[in-house]
C-alpha cells in the first residue's frame, strides 16, 4: 500500500543473507525485470540517497516503492528513480519524470516521495535564458531552485510527451534512447527494497 502522510513506512525485517545487493537505480530496474517478488538491498544510486543512504544492518527496513513504467516511441522499459528528457541543458525544453526527489546531488523535485502512488514531472521552459538556467542549477542540490515562473512542478499518474524532434532519453541515470514520443505510467507498490 502506498504511503499515506503520518503512517509508517515499510515493515521490520531481518536482513537475508541471500539478498540481492543493487548499486545503482537501473540495476533494481534490471532486477525488477528478472524476479519482480524479489527485493533487494540497495548500497547507491539515487532512490538510496533519497533513503538516507542508511548504512546495512541487520534490523532492516523492508520498504515498498513504486515503478515507472516507460515507453520511449512504443519500446516499454522501466525507471525506479527518474526520466530525464531532453536535447540539451541550456537551450530548449527540459522535462524529468521524477519518482525520487534527487539526481545525483541535485534536489530537482523536493516534494516527490518513491512509495505515494505518483510521480513528479518538472519541466524547463524552452524560452528560459542560459543565465536563468546557471542559476537555477547552482540552486539545485538545496531545491531552492523552486518556485521558478520558467519551471513547472505537475504531479501524475501517468502522463504522455510527444516532440517534433527526437530528445535525448536518460532512464536512471543511463541514456537509453533518442525519441519523439514518451509515456510514463506509475506502478504503486510494483517492488520492494530492503535497507
Amino acid at each position: 500500500m502506498t504511503i499515506r502522510k503520518g503512517e509508517a513506512w515499510g515493515e521490520p525485517v531481518e536482513r537475508p543473507s541471500d539478498l540481492p545487493l543493487v548499486t545503482t537505480d537501473a540495476g533494481i530496474s534490471r532486477r525488477y525485470a528478472i524476479d519482480p517478488a524479489r527485493p533487494v538491498g540497495l548500497s547507491g544510486g539515487d532512490l538510496f540517497g533519497s533513503l538516507g543512504c542508511p548504512p546495512p544492518r541487520d534490523a532492516a527496513q523492508r520498504l515498498p516503492i513504486d515503478l515507472l513504467e516507460v515507453t520511449l516511441d512504443g519500446v516499454p522499459t522501466f525507471a525506479a528513480a527518474h526520466v530525464v528528457l531532453r536535447r540539451g541543458w541550456w537551450r530548449g525544453p527540459v522535462t524529468a519524470v521524477m519518482n525520487v526527489d534527487r539526481i545525483g546531488e541535485w534536489n530537482v523535485a523536493p516534494r516527490a516521495h518513491p512509495n505515494d502512488g505518483r510521480f513528479d514531472v518538472v519541466t524547463v521552459a524552452p524560452t528560459m535564458s542560459v543565465r536563468d538556467r546557471w542559476q537555477a542549477r547552482k540552486r539545485l542540490p538545496s531545491g531552492t531552485h523552486l518556485p521558478h515562473p520558467e519551471i513547472e512542478v505537475r504531479t501524475a499518474t501517468d502522463r504522455e510527451f510527444a516532440f517534433g524532434r527526437p530528445v535525448h532519453v536518460w532512464v536512471d541515470g543511463v541514456r537509453v534512447a533518442d525519441a519523439t514520443s514518451v509515456t510514463a505510467t506509475i506502478r504503486p507498490d510494483a517492488f520492494a527494497v530492503v535497507v
